[in-house]
Order: C-alpha cells, then structure tokens, then sequence
C-alpha cells in the first residue's frame, strides 16, 4: 500500500501539520492528510473542483447499484460538473508519496490517514493527463449541469460515497 498528498504545487519538501477541514472525532489537533493508493481517484482533480464519488460495497442495495452506477463497466464513478470540465483537462498535479509509518487509519470508507508529526515526501509523480489517469484507475467521469441534487440523493444510498468541495458546486 502507498500513501499520497495531491497538490497543485510542484516543490513541497515539506508537510507540516494543519486544521483539520473535516470534522472527525478522533482527530485532536493540527494533523497531515494522506489518501491511500486504493482511493487516491477521488484527489486526481483540481483541489477546488466539487465532485461526488462512489461505489458499490458488498452490502450495497442492488436499486442503489442500478440507480447510481447502472451499466457502468467500472468500479468507482465521479461525478463534476461541467462548468469544471475544462479546468480538469488542463490541470497538472503532483502525488506526493509519504511514508506509511508516520499515519494512523482515520477512515478506511475514503482511504484517510493522518500523521500528527511534519512528513517529508518519499517522492513526486507529476501527472498531466488527469482523464488519462482516472481511466487508469477504473474511474468513470460522469460531467453534469450540477452535483448538488446528486449529493444529497448519494448520501442517502448504501453505497460507499464521498462528496468533496461542494462549496464550490454551481
């Protein structure tokens, strides 16, 4: 397993531990955020761009697989809005591998961890066809007028989701 950070910043050798932008218990005090290889997908967009993302767990309902993924030969569905389509086809980012040992599992639903201690990069992929990329990845990039209807619906299902920047949503 690998741990990542995703920027749009070419050159951090650096990172220090911050507030946390999400609430979770567990966490008590300024922390470093790492995604797992297994999740990384949900990051390989602009940091600002808004999206929900999902799918199926073994104890999905089939109607939720039916309703939200359909037909869709891959595992995992993103969903932006088209206002955001341009900017992902243009955007470069760098995947920061950080080291395992310095994170604790915070949610193995989204592939977070957290260290609470400043983590020096192992290394840096740059990557510059981020659609290229989630095609790697098993990812469908479903684009829609707006994702807000979408989120609230997903939220509700039994799939495995994750809705990231919706501030930023139309």
């Amino acid at each position: 397993m690998k741990l990542y950070h995703v920027s749009e910043e070419p050159d951090i050798e650096i990172f220090e531990p911050r507030p946390s932008p999400q609430v979770y218990d567990q966490i008590t005090g300024y922390v470093v955020f790492a995604v797992s290889d297994e999740m990384l997908h949900n990051y390989l967009l602009p940091r600002d761009c808004p999206r929900v993302t999902y799918f199926a767990k073994a104890d999905s309902l089939q109607s939720d697989i039916n309703n939200f993924i359909g037909c869709s030969k891959n595992k995992y569905i993103i969903n932006i809005e088209e206002s955001w389509l341009e900017r992902v086809k243009h955007a470069v980012l760098y995947l920061y591998e950080l080291p395992i040992e310095a994170f604790t599992l915070l949610d193995k639903g989204v592939g977070y961890y957290v260290s609470y201690k400043a983590v020096k990069p192992r290394k840096v992929l740059k990557v510059v066809d981020l659609l290229n990329e989630l095609e790697k990845r098993d990812v469908e990039l479903r684009v829609l007028s707006t994702i807000k209807e979408l989120a609230i619906e997903v939220s509700k299902s039994t799939l495995q989701f994750s809705i990231i920047r919706m501030r930023n949503a139309q």
